[in-house]
């Protein structure tokens, strides 16, 4: 038998969709809780996305909803109604991603369902928040991105805004949901917490916004998608391949210098102190990246790494995912399923007592008897 997870005992109720929603349950119940999905009709439309199955199971939701159970309401009837209400009079917390008037028509804030349960945290991600101008937009991940700036701050200047290669929004609001809530539950008290979409990837430009906001100054992109403070630390070309190198102060610097040989890099005004390289970036970067295409990714990676410069080699997801260092922090999990095998990324939250043990995503409806136990209950 497993051993309890640190949040055992814990019900979460996830009236979500897609990603976001789903990922703040799926966070919760890894280490735990039991999250009860609560879907409609043809359910979450996520287990219509894509193509890839196994044994029936939709790969693109499997990766968003293991180790939870579904239950079938609808909450626009009476009957619907009733069942969800007799889940959140037992339940510890709900998670919603439908919009603002969406959320207060079905009636899953905290005012509404205080009377029923006053402990019960309410969780209302969304895209611009319950409140404000916005709130009632629509709201994707990319919509964010590019509202926010990040687009703006992708890719090489003078090139087209970029949007960051995976769904950095949503990952982002579903982790910021996790931790409202379980601020909510350690405070022991109910009550509406409201994550937005928007401030959550807005959060995320701290240095950068505060920059603006003291001095004015802009975010600008740059060449190798350089960082605006530290020079060099960006992306550099090699003989093959490319490789991200990040010199942060003048002691890896004076290393980097002697490694590659550049004398010149230490005595030369232009390039000696961290102020200078930013100062003069553009003539510190041309000079580096001569001397970086002279080698192999690899064998500059195996030349500096062992000497405590940053550096990696900018590898594919595959490599990633093969990689010795996710097999040792078992950051692969897989669930049988009818005699086939799927394979997803673990949760990144590792607990020393607690061995992970990931079960199917649930079938659609395939927990009713939760609900219709409850009620017979309430008989």
């Amino acid at each position: 038998m497993s051993q309890p997870g640190p949040l055992a005992g814990i019900r979460v109720l996830e009236v979500c969709h897609m990603l976001a929603g789903p990922y703040c349950g799926m966070l919760l119940a890894d280490l735990g809780a039991e999250v009860i999905k609560i879907e409609t009709g043809s359910g979450d439309i996520a287990r219509e996305t894509g193509r890839q199955t196994i044994a029936g199971h939709n790969i693109y939701f499997a990766s968003l909803n293991r180790n939870k159970k579904s239950v079938l309401l609808d909450l626009t009837t009476p009957a619907g109604r009733a069942g969800f209400e007799a889940l959140a009079a037992t339940s510890h917390a709900l998670v919603t991603n439908l919009r603002p008037a969406a959320i207060r028509k079905l009636g899953l804030t905290y005012d509404r369902l205080r009377a029923i349960n006053p402990e019960l945290v309410c969780v209302a991600l969304t895209g611009f928040g319950l409140h404000g101008p916005f709130s009632e937009l629509p709201a994707y991940d990319y919509i964010i991105q590019a509202m926010v700036g990040v687009m703006m701050l992708a890719g090489d200047p003078g090139g087209p805004p970029v949007r960051a290669g995976y769904s950095v929004v949503d990952n982002t609001g579903g982790m910021m949901a996790a931790i409202g809530l379980l601020a909510k539950l350690v405070e022991r008290k109910g009550g509406q917490v409201d994550v937005a979409l928007y401030d959550a990837l807005l959060s995320q430009q701290n240095y950068l916004a505060a920059a603006w906001l003291n001095g004015g100054e802009r975010p600008e992109r740059a060449p190798g998608g350089a960082h605006n403070f530290f020079v060099p630390a960006q992306i550099f070309a090699c003989a093959d391949g490319h490789i991200a190198l990040f010199i942060t102060h003048d002691n890896f610097w004076r290393t980097f210098a002697e490694a590659a040989r550049q004398p010149d890099w230490l005595s030369d005004p232009r390039f000696a102190t961290m102020a200078a390289r930013s100062e003069n970036r553009t003539v510190v970067v041309e000079s580096i990246q001569r001397e970086l295409a002279l080698r192999t990714a690899e064998q500059w990676v195996s030349l500096l790494q062992p000497l405590g410069i940053v550096v990696a080699a900018v590898g594919t997801l595959e490599e990633a995912l093969e990689s010795g260092h996710v097999a040792a922090r078992s950051m692969i999990v897989s669930v049988g399923a009818n005699g086939q095998t799927m394979r997803f990324v673990g949760n990144p939250i590792k607990v020393d007592d607690y061995p992970a043990a990931p079960s199917l995503p649930p079938r659609l409806g395939g927990d009713q008897a939760l609900v219709e136990d409850l009620l017979n209950a309430g008989r």
